[in-house]
């Protein structure tokens, strides 16, 4: 049985985890190793990706670097989450992957440990995200720079495919709205 199921299940059951009312639930690891609760991100806007350094959107770092650079002053922070699961196209270690988006992008966002964002390992975090209702839409993730936008109490609000860019009006009218809230 996928991880994601059981992990399903057990909400459902009531079995070891309780049923998350927010991301802020959650702890993961930084880059760096270092473990951040998400709780640490309350009151705040957040765009939560699955990235990757050897993919057609990788350029999609540049637009996520602008939107940080020009909305952290308002609230919102983008929390990068490197995944391997499409194609192979994370394939680096942390301090790699660091140093390519720092190099390469100039990333300046929190960045996150390698994670998997489908199949048997997903992380609870995705397991989490990918099954709530939002206004567009649920289920795996499809492919690397899809996008979560979480409101400043830790709920999903909007979410957007890979090929919806980081600058695009649409992703930024959502985040105003966010924002504005």
């Amino acid at each position: 049985m996928k991880a994601s199921l059981i992990f399903l299940l057990l909400i459902t059951l009531g079995g070891f985890f309780e049923n998350p009312e927010s991301i802020y639930e959650f702890k993961m690891e930084s880059i760096d190793g270092e473990t951040i609760a998400l709780d640490s991100f309350k009151g705040k806007t957040l765009l939560i990706v699955n990235v990757a350094s050897k993919c057609g959107y990788t350029p999609q770092y540049e637009g996520l670097q602008s939107l940080y650079d020009e909305y952290n002053d308002d609230g919102l922070v983008i929390l990068g989450f490197p995944a391997n699961n499409f194609k192979g196209q994370e394939p680096g270690t942390d301090e790699e992957i660091k140093e390519f988006c720092t190099l390469e992008y100039g990333v300046e966002f929190p960045m996150f440990s390698k994670v998997s964002v489908k199949g048997d390992d997903q992380a609870e975090l995705f397991t989490y995200l990918t099954a709530l209702d939002n206004p567009d839409f649920k289920g795996d993730i499809k492919w690397n720079f899809e996008k979560f936008l979480v409101s400043k109490d830790g709920k999903l609000t909007r979410r957007f495919r890979s090929q919806t860019k980081p600058l695009s009006e649409e992703l930024v009218s959502a985040i105003e709205n966010e924002l504005s809230k």
